[in-house]
């Protein structure tokens, strides 16, 4: 057996215990290939896993984690061992233990190779929310939404979804406009190339007024809720809003004229099913044209030790970027 450390939860009814302890190899699924992991992140996802009240975790105990990277120990098809990898979504740090420890047990056909253009980093810099970022920016451009049509609107702009898809979007030459309720965060979205910045307040209470004056040619929305009910209000004709988050909650107070009024377009993006093909082709556009140029600013490193105090961080809403966990 060999020992490695990691971070775990143990939930016991409405309790939970958990912090860095010793694993062994036997501790880890017995299907899938070896992986030593060098880095993952902390998403938002983690920290329901990591609470009985998100209702996340199919497993007691469970090491958190929905995203890893690192190298092959073990040969994998079309992977040979020493091959660096990516893994994220499906069962990880769910149903079956995650990133947040120095190996991992993946099954084979999860695996992404790091793309070209990538650090090991880099790769959990973006991470499962810089992921969905690059997803619902496909999604708008798939959509008919281009530079030209006029600005794009970012919900929870200084989450891991939010910040990725303000720098990938400007890149590609967007104007963008950031909305979020922290007062302090302007400098960091303009940072990542934000025109403007706006108080997530302008969205946050219902409206009884079915439609608004148009302003936005397509959204990535990051909250749900009134949020996104407000947003869909605003959306120009034939424009596009592709939805990822429920930090406003789940439900959607809205009708359906903005959809019979005005086309508009409400496209859900799922980062966690997606079959293996169509997430391999994403990387490899993450590597390239949609490569975020600011992932030191978004990006800061964590250990094992810090997410107890990150995760319940990200849970009460003041994460900034991506928190990166250094496991090597």
């Amino acid at each position: 057996m060999t020992e490695f450390r990691g971070f775990q939860a143990v939930t016991d009814g409405e309790a939970v215990e958990r912090g860095v302890t010793t694993l062994t190899s036997d501790d880890l699924p017995d299907d899938g290939v070896l992986v030593e992991v060098h880095w993952s992140s902390v998403n938002y996802k983690d920290g329901l896993a990591s609470t009985p009240t998100g209702k996340v975790a199919r497993i007691s105990p469970i090491v958190p984690g929905v995203d890893l990277s690192g190298v092959l120990l073990e040969d994998a098809p079309g992977m040979p061992a020493g091959t660096e990898v990516i893994a994220h979504g499906y069962g990880i740090g769910v149903s079956r233990h995650g990133g947040y420890a120095e190996l991992a047990r993946v099954p084979a056909d999860w695996l992404v190779a790091l793309p070209d253009g990538l650090s090991l980093r880099d790769s959990m810099v973006v991470g499962t929310g810089g992921f969905t970022a690059a997803l619902s920016v496909i999604a708008l451009q798939d959509h008919g939404v281009t530079p030209d049509s006029g600005p794009v609107l970012v919900t929870g702009a200084t989450g891991g979804v939010g910040s990725t898809a303000v720098d990938i979007l400007s890149n590609l030459g967007y104007e963008v406009v950031a909305s979020s309720g922290k007062a302090d965060a302007a400098d960091f979205l303009r940072g990542l190339g934000a025109s403007d910045v706006i108080d997530r307040a302008e969205f946050s209470e219902e409206s009884k007024r079915p439609l608004e004056s148009t302003r936005w040619a397509g959204a990535v929305d990051c909250v749900g809720g009134v949020t996104l009910a407000n947003v869909l209000k605003q959306v120009h004709y034939g424009g596009s809003v592709a939805a990822s988050g429920l930090t406003g909650g789940p439900g959607l107070p809205t009708t359906v004229l903005p959809f019979i009024l005005r086309g508009v377009n409400l496209l859900g993006i799922d980062s966690v099913e997606m079959d293996i093909e169509r997430r391999r082709a994403a990387w490899a556009r993450i590597g390239s044209d949609l490569k975020p140029s600011n992932l030191d600013a978004i990006g800061h490193d964590v250990t094992l030790d810090d997410l107890d105090t990150v995760l319940t961080g990200i849970l009460a809403g003041k994460a900034k970027g991506r928190s990166v966990v250094a496991l090597r």
